[in-house]
């Protein structure tokens, strides 16, 4: 049998063909040497234009699958795959579930349309280039559609890990800036192979503006140039970098001349990157930091962001450009704006970023806070309560009523706080099931690609849930358990939700006290379950001490992980700072003489900046 399409298809339909014409010669013997056709062929929907949407039509003998656009058929060749037995557990192709079938099992007449329109990752943490290459071909194999690359290139997160920042036990590689518009250049054409939507920039405009190369948060990096402090924030009687950091340093908006160079250089990047399906127009990535210049104090940052917007979407007009500009509800944005207004709201998409959330439960909608509180130039305090959080995106929905999605961080930092990841993933699970009362069409995770430790679950559940919100939580995680543990998948499952229950994401991430008995007590506990398992998971390894499958090895590893980790925090937690330090170095000393060949799964970089700034743990 074959797998065909039209002689003009597209990149994507020609790679579709070839995706489901290999996995089918594994699956199927002599399935080549068969009678009959499988014909791939896309609508005339553009890849931007409303909700993937696919239909399968295949018999014994052949059929079709037909998509909405270009993308969506890949999409429906992967979950054909899916409906036939495939299970792609995790973003490296070698850990691939692919089962051997009988042709009577081709059989499928289904179609589906996905639930959101947004359904996507952004790129954090330390990445190498193969993380971030496994990573997009992965996304439409579980049904994502979306990738975002933040900075003009992703040299921060590819410069941690070529650094080996963190990690005493690894020689620091050399990677310049010139090999990060290399590599981005690969993956913008990898993605664009799968058809997926590119978002691109975000972070980095305001240094910028003031005469800097600015493609990390790092200090240094943009140590020559700033000829236009001018253009700077007015702070504390100063006009200077916030410290010393221009992708976190603010501008002065009511300054011409500042606008006119912000309003030049995104016209610009529009220009030169025609690939950029969605342009993302931040501003300062701290807060707190804002101009109190006479005139910039007479308005909110909010008004002046618009303004800001409007002198953008006039200048791409006047040049003919279509490119999406995505706006950013964070920090002092949260707050909306109180007198201006978009010219052309159709060119905008609103974006919810509630970074400074709590993830021990999901989103609350029922209760509405009925006011939102004084803004403070300079003196804010982030919200940290749902309620609170959601009544921000509301009053910014009182005056724009286009399109939006949320920008979330499950897996940016509060996962490091839930051992069994089984939490986290229902956390996110519930959270999509509302984006439809918020009034939102998708979400776009911000977070560490290498996050799958002691698995890939939350990535998994998020994935299929943002494509059909109607899946049940309990449905995918027994699917997934299945898939990586196998007979003694029940054994696993009540092993990590044990972990889970006694998850502390908020402490992890900063929030509440620091000394807290309760969590003493939960990460005791903790201690408790992971030594109860250890016999379970040694029975998965053979007398020559070879692992059943990388995810039984993922569980040793992960196990002596928690424990170690468990024990600093309890004794944090227990305000025995000294001896918390001391078990964290032991944490520190394990993961980092690991991290080489456990590389994919846990982000070393990040979890040890994570537990240093927000958790309170030190070397």
């Amino acid at each position: 049998m074959r797998v065909g399409y039209r002689d003009d298809a597209s990149e994507t339909i020609a790679f579709a063909a070839e995706e489901l014409s290999g996995y089918l010669g594994r699956m199927l013997a002599g399935f080549r040497e068969m009678e009959g056709e499988i014909f791939l062929s896309g609508g005339n929907g553009a890849l931007m234009d409303g909700k993937d949407a696919y239909r399968i039509r295949i018999g014994a003998h052949g059929g079709t699958i037909e998509g909405k656009n270009d993308r969506s058929v890949l999409l429906g060749v992967y979950d054909y795959l899916h409906y036939l037995g495939c299970r792609f557990i995790l973003p490296q192709k070698e850990y691939e579930i692919v089962p051997l079938i009988e042709k009577e099992k081709l059989a499928a007449h289904y179609e589906r349309e996905a639930s959101f329109c947004h359904r996507g990752v952004c790129i954090e943490g330390a990445d190498s280039f193969e993380n971030i290459m496994d990573y997009i071909a992965w996304l439409p194999k579980v049904g994502y559609n979306s990738f975002f690359l933040q900075f003009k290139t992703p040299y921060a997160f590819l410069s941690r890990w070529y650094g080996h920042m963190e990690n005493p036990y690894a020689a620091a590689e050399q990677y310049t800036q010139a090999d990060a518009a290399a590599d981005l250049e690969l993956f913008e054409q990898a993605a664009k192979k799968r058809g997926l939507l590119l978002h691109e920039a975000g972070h980095g405009w305001t240094g910028e503006v003031l005469g800097y190369e600015t493609v990390s948060w790092n200090a240094g990096i943009s140590a020559e140039g700033g000829t236009f402090s001018h253009r700077m924030a007015l702070l504390n009687g100063e006009r200077a970098l916030f410290y010393g950091v221009p992708a976190n340093t603010n501008l002065c908006y009511h300054n011409a001349d500042a606008v006119d160079a912000f309003a030049g250089l995104v016209s610009t990047y529009a220009k030169e990157h025609p690939q950029a399906d969605y342009l993302h127009v931040w501003l300062a990535d701290e807060y707190n930091n804002l101009c109190e210049c006479p005139e910039c104090r007479g308005t909110t940052l909010s008004d002046q962001y618009v303004e800001l917007l409007n002198e953008i979407d006039k200048r791409l007009a006047e040049e003919g450009r279509k490119t999406r500009i995505v706006f950013l509800l964070y920090q002092e944005l949260l707050w909306p704006p109180e007198t201006k207004r978009f010219n052309h709201p159709e060119r905008f998409v609103l974006m919810f970023a509630p970074i400074s959330r709590t993830f021990e439960k999901s989103y609350e909608i029922s209760r509405p806070a009925d006011s939102l509180p004084v803004f403070e130039r300079n003196h804010i305090i982030l919200p940290t309560s749902l309620d609170e959080n959601l009544a921000f995106l509301k009053g910014w929905q009182a005056v724009f009523t286009g399109e939006g999605f949320v920008y979330d961080y499950p897996l940016g930092r509060a996962h490091y706080g839930d051992f069994g990841y089984v939490h986290i993933a229902k956390v996110i699970h519930a959270d999509i099931g509302k984006l439809r009362q918020m009034g939102l069409d998708g979400y776009i995770s911000c977070q560490e690609l290498r996050a799958a430790f002691p698995n890939a679950l939350p990535n998994y559940v998020m994935a299929y849930t943002l494509f059909g919100e109607e899946t049940e939580a309990e449905e995918l995680i027994q699917e997934y358990f299945k898939a990586s543990y196998g007979p003694d998948w029940e054994k696993v499952s009540s092993y990590l939700e044990g972990l889970s229950d006694l998850a502390v994401c908020d402490y992890l991430n900063g929030k509440g006290e620091r000394c807290d008995g309760r969590v003493a007590e939960r990460m005791k506990r903790v201690g408790e379950l992971c030594r109860g398992f250890e016999e379970e998971i040694a029975r998965h390894r053979d007398a020559e001490g070879r692992w059943e499958s990388v995810c039984w090895e993922l569980l040793d590893y992960h196990r002596n992980y928690v424990m170690r980790l468990s024990d600093a925090l309890c004794f944090l937690a227990l305000g025995e700072k000294e001896q918390a330090d001391k078990k964290w170095e032991e944490f520190r000393e394990l993961i980092c003489k690991k991290e080489k060949k456990f590389q994919p799964f846990l982000d070393v970089y990040r979890v040890l900046e994570i537990t240093q700034k927000y958790t309170g743990l030190h070397r």
